[in-house]
């Protein structure tokens, strides 16, 4: 039975998370990706932050039915028959990588994934799903966060965050299309970061240095640069992390 190893993605609105998992199944064979943000539940039972409607916590999200996606990824190696993706419907823009880049990672992936470990651990049987969200690895989450293979945590500053955040036309949702009202992001969306994310940090400073303690018991791999480097910069660091994390499964009950 076909078995998919799962790649979480994670990090604060706007840190590139959609832009590298795109990249990363134009890269890696045999890849899909799936978005926590195909979970949210209906706009009207959103609850409120501050007077807004909060699209950036963990009760927006539908976590029994992203679980059970999971799960069926897990079992059998592909997207659940009845998930249909709008977010995939979201323009993204420019990736800020040379084609060039792109297509000598594609070469070189190729060639890992067809001998030695990267045969044992990437394929038709093993693919690779990239689950792209924004609340992946949060205490408020562990279900979800037990339920992934490899996690990335990518990193932006307050004030990156929220220049690319506030320059996004909006999204679209079940509802139709949703655009981010006026100081959405320093009255939801960051505090929101911190409070599920302060506990990756030392003091709690998710613009300082990560807890090495908590991040190695959780297995994370957080993109170093602390949001400081440049989407190529972080596309070649995360190709070597997904290959090294791949092949550290060589021998699991899944292979």
């Amino acid at each position: 039975m076909p078995q998919a190893t799962i790649l979480g993605l994670s990090g604060c609105s706007s840190s590139g998370k959609t832009t590298l998992s795109r990249l990363l199944r134009s890269i890696f064979p045999h890849t899909f990706i799936l978005h926590e943000d195909d979970f949210y539940k209906p706009e009207e039972s959103l609850p409120f932050r501050n007077g807004l409607r909060d699209w950036d916590c963990a009760s927006s999200i539908d976590m029994d039915g992203m679980r059970a996606a999971l799960k069926y990824i897990h079992e059998y190696g592909a997207l659940p028959h009845w998930l249909e993706s709008k977010e995939d419907q979201n323009s993204v823009g420019p990736s800020g990588v040379d084609e060039a880049v792109v297509e000598r990672l594609q070469t070189e992936v190729r060639q890992w994934a067809i001998q030695g470990a990267g045969r044992m651990v990437l394929g038709e049987e093993k693919p690779l799903a990239v689950l792209d969200g924004f609340l992946l690895f949060g205490e408020s989450v562990k279900g979800v966060r037990t339920s992934i293979d490899i996690k990335i945590l990518l990193r932006a500053s307050y004030a990156k965050a929220k220049e690319r955040r506030e320059s996004r036309s909006g999204y679209v949702t079940l509802e139709g299309f949703w655009e981010d009202p006026p100081g959405y992001v320093d009255m939801v969306v960051w505090p929101n970061y911190m409070e599920e994310h302060g506990f990756l940090f030392e003091g709690g400073n998710v613009e300082g240095t990560v807890d090495e303690k908590v991040i190695d018991q959780l297995g994370l791999k957080v993109c170093p640069g602390q949001g400081d480097w440049g989407m190529e910069k972080v596309l070649e660091w995360a190709v070597e992390t997904v290959k090294v994390e791949l092949e550290g499964r060589v021998g699991s009950d899944q292979a």
